[in-house]
């Protein structure tokens, strides 16, 4: 999808349908049921910045804005993705009174200054080889202050099929429907997060979550 060649068009519809998959799909749910367990202590009122990698269309942010106004704290929240026209997509999407700094870069070369309180990607390790998935952990280890969550895939034929089965149905576009199966193939299973973490010499919860999500995330 974020080939310099797609054209505009089909980026905007692929990126815009990518979001109503996350909706139907209920792909924000785990990150948010780990932000309620990361904030669970803090008072109302408390002032907490969260960095979304590979932030796409801006979704999961505006979803963690509501979230944030939902439970009374001060939120500063960024995205960062490596397509600049995700990025400008992502601006057109959110309303002006959702206060979102958005930054075009790779994360491997981008320090979050201040260093964020929480770090979050979503669906965005399994685009990675095993090698970059390492340097991911060890970067949101280095740069969150006080934890990190990953939400990927777990590699399983039930949400291979039937997602291919709910594309049709919904009528996605077809850059959605390819993508979204091979994703699905490059995605995790438990052991392999267990060695990447060794590798990567971090200690973290490995969690299952509902509609086939496998989770890894770090409280400091």
């Amino acid at each position: 999808m974020d080939l310099p060649d797609t054209p505009a068009a089909d980026h905007a519809r692929a990126l815009a349908d990518l979001a109503r998959v996350n909706r139907v799909t209920l792909t924000h749910r785990p990150v948010l049921r780990w932000l309620d367990a990361a904030t669970r202590d803090l008072p109302r009122g408390t002032a907490l910045s969260v960095l979304d990698v590979a932030s796409g269309h801006g979704d999961l942010l505006r979803a963690i804005h509501r979230w944030g106004v939902a439970r009374d704290l001060r939120l500063s929240l960024a995205g960062l993705d490596l397509s600049a026209r995700s990025i400008a997509q992502a601006q057109a999407a959110t309303p002006a009174d959702m206060a979102i700094a958005w930054h075009t870069g790779d994360v491997f070369g981008h320090t979050p200054i201040p260093p964020a309180d929480l770090i979050v990607t979503c669906q965005f390790a399994h685009h990675l080889d095993d090698v970059q998935v390492v340097a991911l952990l060890r970067w949101l280890e280095r740069h969150a202050r006080r934890g990190w969550f990953v939400a990927d895939l777990h590699r399983h034929a039930v949400p291979y099929y039937g997602f291919r089965l709910l594309a049709r149905l919904m009528r996605w576009h077809r850059i959605v429907r390819i993508d979204g199966t091979i994703s699905i193939a490059r995605g995790f299973r438990r052991a392999e997060w267990r060695a990447l973490l060794a590798r990567a010499g971090i200690v973290a919860e490995i969690r299952w979550r509902a509609m086939f999500r496998l989770c890894v995330g770090r409280l400091k």
